[in-house]
């Protein structure tokens, strides 16, 4: 099913706002999009002050939906997250105070300053897009997106993501600093105030909902699926490696491929989209051995090592 031209029109415009807000960082934002198309959620990890925040507030704002900002700290409780049930005197009854997970697209900044407790809340709401208060289950709108954003573990008051969580995260992203030209517009631009302020909406929800169920009909013939496989495979058997990629990981691997090659105009996947993706989606599913770690190594070098290892296949079918 050929890609439909309006459907790429809206991911242009949208992507076009981000690139005007956010400088230098195309590859970056199209990660982002990828996640968004893919249904999938995305952790976010660099120093503070590089765009982050800034980054997701314009992906919210370019789409005409709800957007929720969670500010992560110690004493934020998981209730703070889902919401609370609240008993009203008169009607003898409960009531559910939806929490600020109740939105199309939510924001958790610095999610490993909250303590473990209130990062297992997000558990359910990642995997099952629902959350559960007193017994009772409340939907999330669709679509729903978890953005969150992380400083490098080794910074004060942070907290080591489960591996559990982690698993849920799609894709983990870093903007990194710019160059000297591009932070140099960057304070040009910032002169006249924020640019994400100045943004407009150029699409809605439902559009976004109606494109995510297109990239399902994206073709990914056997030979890419085997080739995407053997990748994720290799990462268990790989003798560095202590915990290895999972199943979810190779189904949120499948549906961020078929999002990229649609991201380029394509209603097929090629195993170029699996090698330029595989450090994003596998690397911070990994667990190295202490001695792996102890030799300085890293899984994203891991993840490079497998794809030099694991054979591309030269020639494809067309469904």
């Amino acid at each position: 099913m050929p890609v439909r031209q309006q459907s790429f029109q809206i991911i242009s415009s949208i992507q076009a706002n981000l690139e005007s807000c956010i400088l230098g960082k195309s590859f970056e934002i199209q990660l982002l999009m990828t996640a968004l198309l893919a249904g999938g959620h995305v952790l976010i990890e660099d120093v503070p002050g590089t765009g982050k925040t800034q980054m997701i507030k314009a992906l919210a704002k370019s789409m005409r939906g709800d957007y929720r900002r969670i500010q992560c700290n110690p004493d934020i409780l998981p209730s703070d997250i889902t919401g609370v049930s609240i008993f009203h005197p008169r009607d003898e009854r409960f009531y559910f105070r939806p929490g600020p997970v109740m939105t199309n697209i939510l924001l958790a900044d610095e999610i490993n300053r909250a303590t473990t407790k209130t990062q297992s809340a997000l558990l359910e709401v990642m995997e099952e897009r629902n959350v559960t208060v007193d017994g009772e289950t409340h939907e999330l709108p669709v679509p729903f997106m978890l953005c969150a954003t992380q400083n490098p573990i080794d910074f004060e008051g942070t907290y080591m993501l489960p591996e559990a969580q982690l698993d849920r995260f799609m894709l983990k992203i870093s903007l990194g600093y710019p160059d000297a030209e591009t932070e140099k517009n960057l304070l040009l631009r910032h002169q006249e105030g924020q640019p994400v302020d100045r943004l407009q909406p150029v699409a809605h929800m439902d559009q976004i909902a109606g494109i995510q169920k297109e990239i399902r009909n994206v073709h990914i013939s056997d030979a890419v699926t085997t080739y995407l496989l053997d990748i994720v495979r290799a990462t268990r058997e790989n003798s560095a490696v202590l915990l290895g990629a999972s199943p979810r990981a190779a189904l949120s691997f499948v549906m961020a491929v078929k999002a990229l090659a649609f991201l380029h105009e394509r209603d097929y996947v090629l195993p170029d989209d699996v090698k330029r993706l595989a450090p994003y989606v596998l690397a911070h599913r990994l667990l190295l051995r202490p001695e792996a770690r102890m030799e300085n190594s890293n899984a994203a070098g891991v993840v490079h090592a497998i794809l030099r290892q694991v054979n591309v296949p030269v020639q494809l079918e067309r469904g």
